[in-house]
């Protein structure tokens, strides 16, 4: 097979100089496809934007548009950097170093595909992993390095000494401590089904099966609805962009940041936008696989499945912001708190339940019987609730176009005497609206002929004679 054993191949762990130099090989790959990635995505984004609103977009630079990016740095490279008299430079400095380098170490546990093999000098073959590290606990460490690029933001805006970058800040932690309940409840789904927290097996969990069928999110939709969301609201993307709201608080956080230390916030975003997609495909996605265990017989093409799934989700993303206004920042904290977290709850119910059934019996198929009662059962309850609301809505229509106060037809004596009181007080309104100006021209002229009267027939005093 390809020329080697199979039971001849070494695992790069047991070899010393491969464990040491396969991390740093594959760090530089992935660094270059994300950063490469990250200038890309701005072009993909403006690109979408431009023809979902039926306009050209970047088309100068490069055939088809396709230099901008590298324009666009080059420009930032250039441009003069102002930093505010009174900010607190150290933290100035920092904020963006610390909004951006906890995004880049999210990809070390974040898998691009199977385990291959590669030949080296030798003649050896070595199975490597297509992915920085691989630990037990990578789901807790994509939970605590998101909490820490808020600190990025809390900082450039308080450091900025600036009102409304404050304000951004403060408005960036608000979000992520609202939103990240929600996020760790449903990342839980997919642990609790595989019983373990390492990614990759998470993602080998979904290849079996027929293809695409067996990925988490046919067996809890909700969760995955509800993680997508909080992903989009953990990386500030619209319509969850208020601390950044250009229409209250100017440029948020980072109004008071030019040049490169701008670059490196813009490339955090970019750069967060890549890294939650990647997170939500391994999680609810198949990962790097296409079900039924295509990609694990040709290692090969994990890489390229992933990467069209991240283009796909990064495509949604600018089909969101296109589409969604920006929340109110009060309905933005009442979505998370009183929606989001309530089916968080329900959704992580969903799933223990659902399992705690299964295992009893020992019965796959009583999971499934389960969990598609409870899609069952959530669907109604949507449906009555949203229809309720709509009802409610029709009712409170119909009784604004019944209401004499917005049609102007009178009904009853209350609504006739309302009228005739309101008459009533208009009436010195009105006098005054026609008497006004009148009684102002004649003050006027007053006032001119009594100042005449002085300039000509002023008050003059006799001299005194001086004394003796």
């Amino acid at each position: 097979m390809f020329g080697y054993d199979p039971a001849s191949v070494i695992m790069c762990s047991d070899s010393f100089w491969c464990s040491i130099i396969q991390p740093i090989v594959a760090s530089l790959l992935i660094f270059f496809v994300v950063l490469t990635g990250f200038a890309y995505t701005t072009l993909l984004e403006r690109k979408f934007i431009a023809w979902f609103q039926q306009r050209s977009g970047p088309n100068r630079v490069g055939p088809g548009g396709f230099l901008q990016p590298a324009a666009d740095g080059l420009k930032l490279i250039f441009k003069e950097d102002i930093i505010p008299a009174h900010a607190y430079k150290t933290v100035y400095y920092i904020a963006p170093v610390l909004k951006t380098v906890p995004v880049l170490v999210l990809f070390a546990v974040l898998p691009w595909g199977p385990d291959i093999n590669i030949p080296w000098f030798n003649g050896d073959w070595y199975r490597i992993k297509l992915a920085i590290s691989e630990i037990n606990v990578g789901v807790l460490w994509l939970l605590a390095l998101m909490s820490l690029g808020t600190y990025g933001m809390v900082l450039a805006g308080w450091s900025s000494n600036n009102k409304y970058a404050m304000l951004g800040g403060l408005r960036a932690s608000a979000q992520m401590v609202s939103y990240e309940l929600s996020l760790g409840l449903t990342m839980a789904v997919p642990m609790m089904i595989v019983g373990t927290m390492n990614i990759q097996d998470i993602v080998k969990a979904q290849e079996v099966g027929a293809p695409i069928l067996g990925w988490f999110v046919f067996q809890n939709p909700l969760a995955a609805a509800i993680l997508g969301i909080a992903l989009l609201a953990e990386v500030g993307r619209s319509p969850f962009d208020l601390p950044e709201a250009e229409q209250e608080l100017t440029q948020g956080f980072m109004t008071e940041y030019s040049g490169m230390k701008f670059a490196i916030i813009m490339m955090a975003e970019y750069l967060g936008m890549i890294a939650v997609s990647m997170i939500w495909i391994c999680l609810f996605f198949g990962g790097w696989g296409f079900g039924g265990n295509i990609v694990s017989n040709v290692p090969i093409l994990g890489p390229v499945v992933m990467l069209g799934k991240i283009i796909a989700v990064l495509i949604l993303m600018v089909w969101i912001r296109s589409t969604l206004p920006r929340f109110r920042y009060d309905r933005l904290m009442a979505f998370g708190w009183k929606v989001m977290l309530p089916l968080s709850f329900i959704s992580v119910m969903w799933t223990a339940i659902s399992l705690a059934v299964g295992d009893s019996a020992n019965s796959p198929v009583l999971y499934g019987v389960v969990s598609t009662i409870f899609f069952v059962v959530l669907v109604i309850g949507a449906y009555l609730i949203l229809g309720r609301n709509d009802d409610q809505t029709a009712d409170d229509q119909s009784s604004l176009a019944n209401d004499p106060m917005v049609t102007g037809v009178s009904r009853g004596p209350a609504v006739i005497a309302v009228e005739l009181l309101g008459n009533l007080i208009a009436i010195p309104y009105t006098l005054f609206d026609k008497l006004g100006p009148k009684l102002a021209q004649g003050r006027d002229r007053t006032v001119r002929e009594l100042r005449e009267f002085s300039a000509t027939y002023g008050d003059t005093k006799k001299e005194e004679p001086a004394g003796d």
